[in-house]
C-alpha cells in the first residue's frame, strides 16, 4: 500500500503538470497534435483528481507509516505543485485581461510612433497600442454600439478583432494557453477553445464553428490618427480587478 500511495502521489504531481504543460510554451509542447489530449485533461480534470486523490488518502490511511516523513514530503510537493500550476503558472493567471481607459486622441498619452490596431465602426474609432495588448492579449470595448473583442498573440504577431458573440449572444473569454504558439480562448458558457489567428473553436463543443471578425487595421497611432482625427486612444490608465492603474507610458 506504500508504493500504491506514492505512486498515486506521482500520477496527481503529473497529471498537474501535464494539464498546463500542452496549452502553455513549454519546451517540446508546442510542436505536438496534442489538443485533444489537452482538452481531455481539462475536461476530466476533477475526476483524475478526485479519483487519485481517494486512492492517495485510502493507501495512506491502510500503510499505517511509522514515519511521517516520506508522505508528508510527498504531500507538500504535490500540493506546491499543483498551486503553483494552478494559480501562477495558468495563462489566465500570467496575463490577466484588463479594461483599458479610453478617451478623446487629445488625452492619448501612447507615443505617435507606437504601432496599434485600429477600428472603426458606425462612425467611431479607436486605437488599441499594440506593446500593451502583446502583454495581456485581449481587450473588451465598445465601438459604435458594437461591442468587440481586440486580441494580439506576442508570438505569432496577429492582431485580429472579433465580435465575442456565440449564437448571437454576447460571450466573455478567458486566455486559456497556446496551441501551435497561437493565443487560445475559452468562452464561459461551452467551454470551447477558439484560436486567436483566425476565430476557430479547435476543441470542445463548438469545434469548427468560426467567431465573426471584424476589419481592423495596423498602423502607427500618428497615421490612425490622420484617417481618424476623432478616434479614443489608450489615456495611460487600465483597470485589473477592480482596481485602477497607474498612467502606463507607452
Amino acid at each position: 500500500m506504500k508504493k500504491i500511495f506514492f505512486l498515486s502521489i506521482f500520477l496527481l504531481v503529473l497529471f498537474e503538470i501535464a494539464n498546463v504543460y500542452f496549452i502553455m510554451p513549454m519546451p517540446g509542447s508546442q510542436g505536438m497534435n496534442s489538443i485533444g489530449l489537452a482538452y481531455f485533461f481539462y475536461s476530466w480534470r476533477w475526476v483524475f483528481r478526485i479519483g487519485l486523490g481517494i486512492v492517495a488518502l485510502f493507501s495512506l490511511w491502510q500503510s499505517r507509516f511509522k514515519r511521517p516523513w516520506g508522505p508528508a514530503i510527498a504531500l507538500l510537493i504535490w500540493g506546491c505543485i499543483t498551486y503553483s500550476f494552478n494559480f501562477q503558472m495558468t495563462a489566465e493567471r500570467m496575463f490577466i485581461q484588463p479594461e483599458l481607459v479610453m478617451k478623446a486622441a487629445r488625452e492619448n498619452e501612447v507615443a505617435l510612433k507606437r504601432l496599434v490596431i485600429g477600428v472603426s465602426h458606425n462612425g467611431e474609432a479607436s486605437a488599441y497600442p499594440i506593446q500593451f495588448m502583446a502583454y495581456h492579449h485581449q481587450v473588451r470595448d465598445v465601438v459604435g454600439g458594437q461591442p468587440i473583442m481586440v486580441t494580439y498573440c506576442n508570438v505569432c504577431r496577429t492582431g485580429r478583432v472579433f465580435e465575442p458573440k456565440i449564437a448571437g449572444r454576447n460571450e466573455n473569454f478567458r486566455l486559456v494557453g497556446m496551441n501551435h504558439f497561437n493565443a487560445m480562448f475559452e468562452d464561459a458558457s461551452t467551454k470551447s477553445w477558439w484560436r486567436q489567428e483566425n476565430g476557430e473553436a479547435i476543441a470542445g463543443p463548438l469545434k469548427g464553428q468560426v467567431l465573426p471578425e471584424m476589419a481592423c487595421a495596423q498602423m502607427t497611432l500618428k497615421q490612425w490618427l490622420k484617417y481618424h482625427p476623432n478616434s479614443k486612444s489608450y489615456a495611460g490608465r487600465y483597470h485589473l480587478r477592480g482596481r485602477i492603474q497607474a498612467p502606463k507610458k507607452l
